[in-house]
């Protein structure tokens, strides 16, 4: 009973240390990212991160999220108008895409693309003493590689999360002018008449929390790598599983705080 009781404790006293590294380690990246803002160096490596993260994303997010468009509207279109709610449609499409749908794909899709390049280029580059080096010349790694990729994330999972709502409320008009003959005025019309200010910032808002989730983890456990290139993999995977989980955790903390504060 002794040996049970205590290795629930050390369990416990080693996920709060674990937390607690983490944290630390959050606010140690976000302060250097703030301060590498401020500083004239060369910003190679954030246009190479904003261009994969962000750039190289927009096929996969387009045909995504025209398809989750086209699937809402037309579920909408067929069953709202028997119960006489035809107009709810609008209310859906804002709701789904642009508060609750399209930041958690958004960021899903950029963790398992950018979240595991991240974490495994850190690893290879611990493993091959590049962060070592790194060090000896007085650089710090947190500043120069970190950072940028931080920014990077974040700022391209906001403009991707813009874009994936764009396409999704785009693709739901296309299948829309399919089944009816509804005018481009009136429908774009009562799309802004259902959106609201608060449904944009809930939008960026979870976005951004999201890009500082998926950069701040896979820098995170690839930097977590040791000295075996067996361990990069098993990281990528981790970093994947865990943003996954904290992406669900912040996203359902977000919603719940909106609806208890509008």
């Amino acid at each position: 009973m002794t040996a049970t009781l205590e290795r629930i404790g050390q369990g416990v006293f080693d996920r709060g240390r674990n937390f607690a590294y983490a944290m630390g380690f959050f606010f140690l990246v976000l302060r250097e990212s703030f301060f590498y803002l401020r500083r004239k160096q060369s910003r190679r490596v954030l246009t190479f991160q904003i261009l994969f993260t962000g750039i190289e994303a927009l096929p996969v997010i387009a045909i995504l999220s025209l398809g989750l468009g086209a699937i809402i509207i037309f579920q909408g279109v067929a069953v709202l108008p028997q119960f006489g709610q035809g107009q709810l449609v609008y209310t859906i499409l804002i709701t789904v895409i642009t508060r609750e749908l399209g930041p958690i794909l958004t960021a899903f899709i950029i963790t398992a693309r950018s979240g595991t390049a991240i974490a495994t280029e850190l690893g290879n580059m611990v493993v091959s003493h590049e962060i070592e080096a790194y060090v000896s010349n007085g650089i710090d790694p947190i500043s120069y590689l970190a950072a940028p990729r931080f920014i990077g994330v974040t700022v391209s999972l906001v403009l991707l999360n813009l874009y994936f709502n764009i396409f999704g409320l785009l693709g739901s008009f296309f299948v829309t002018s399919l089944l009816t003959t509804i005018d481009v005025r009136d429908y774009f019309f009562n799309l802004l008449n259902a959106l609201t200010v608060m449904d944009v910032v809930v939008s960026i808002v979870k976005s951004a929390v999201s890009g500082m989730i998926i950069s701040t983890v896979a820098i995170y456990y690839g930097l977590k790598v040791e000295q075996a290139s067996t361990e990069v993999p098993v990281m990528a995977i981790k970093s994947v599983g865990q943003g996954f989980i904290l992406l669900i955790l912040a996203n359902a903390f977000l919603t719940a705080a909106y609806y208890l504060l509008v």
